[in-house]
C-alpha cells in the first residue's frame, strides 16, 4: 500500500535505506539442524578459506574485486572492531570465483591503525587473495566465527545476476576479526547459491 504523499520512488529509496544490517551469531552456539547442508561444512571450517576454495575448483580460480577505498563500515562492524563511530577504514569488497562463477563474497574492514609498518601492503593486494596472505603470516590470530543469514535486501546480500527479486534466495554467511600482531581486520564471507557441498 502506497503511503499518503509519497510517489513510489520515493519509497522505493526509502526502503533501500533502511536496508537492515545482518545479525552475527557465534557459531558454536547455533543449532546446526538449521543451517543447510551444503553450506554447514564451509561455515565451519576453521582453515583457510581460500584454500579450500582452490580445493574444490576444478576449473581456474581467480578473485574479483569488485570495490576497494576508504569509508564508513556499517556500525556493527565498526562496533566489532572497536572504532570510533563515524572513523573510516579501508573497505575491500571480492568475489572468489571458479570458472567465472561466484561462489564468495567477501568484505573485509580494515582499520586506518592496522594499516601501519608491514602491514601496509594489504592496501597493496588488488586480485591476490587476503586469505593466503593472512594464513602465512606467523603473527596471525583468529577470533571466534560468527554466522548470519541474510534476506534480500539485507545489506551485504550481494548482487545476484539474472535474478529476479522474488527468486532471490537466502544465504549464509560468517565472519572473523583477525588480528597481525595485534592489529585487527574483520572478514565478512558470503556463500552464494552455486558453490557445491564442501567435501
Amino acid at each position: 500500500m502506497q503511503r499518503p504523499g509519497h510517489s513510489p520512488e520515493v519509497i522505493r529509496l526509502h526502503s533501500t535505506f533502511l536496508r537492515a544490517e545482518p545479525v552475527w551469531r557465534v557459531a558454536s552456539r547455533l543449532h546446526c539442524r538449521d543451517i543447510p547442508e551444503p553450506v554447514l561444512r564451509w561455515l565451519l571450517d576453521p582453515a583457510s578459506l581460500t584454500r579450500r576454495v582452490q580445493a574444490v575448483c576444478r576449473g581456474r580460480f581467480r578473485v574479483e574485486v569488485l570495490k576497494q577505498g576508504y569509508a564508513r563500515p556499517q556500525r556493527n562492524e565498526a562496533q566489532r572492531l572497536g572504532m570510533r563511530v563515524g572513523s573510516s577504514a579501508l573497505v575491500r569488497e571480492v568475489n572468489l570465483l571458479c570458472d567465472e562463477q561466484p561462489w564468495i563474497y567477501a568484505r573485509t574492514v580494515i582499520p586506518r591503525t592496522t594499516l601501519t609498518g608491514p602491514r601496509r601492503h594489504l592496501a597493496r593486494l588488488r586480485s591476490r587473495p587476503l586469505g593466503a596472505v593472512l594464513f602465512a603470516d606467523p603473527t596471525m590470530a583468529r577470533g571466534p566465527v560468527e554466522v548470519t543469514r541474510l534476506a534480500p535486501g539485507d545489506r551485504l546480500y550481494p548482487n545476484l545476476p539474472g535474478l529476479r527479486d522474488e527468486l532471490r534466495p537466502a544465504i549464509w554467511g560468517r565472519r572473523s576479526v583477525f588480528t597481525l600482531a595485534g592489529f585487527p581486520l574483520l572478514v565478512s564471507e558470503i556463500f552464494l547459491p552455486g558453490i557445491p557441498t564442501c567435501p
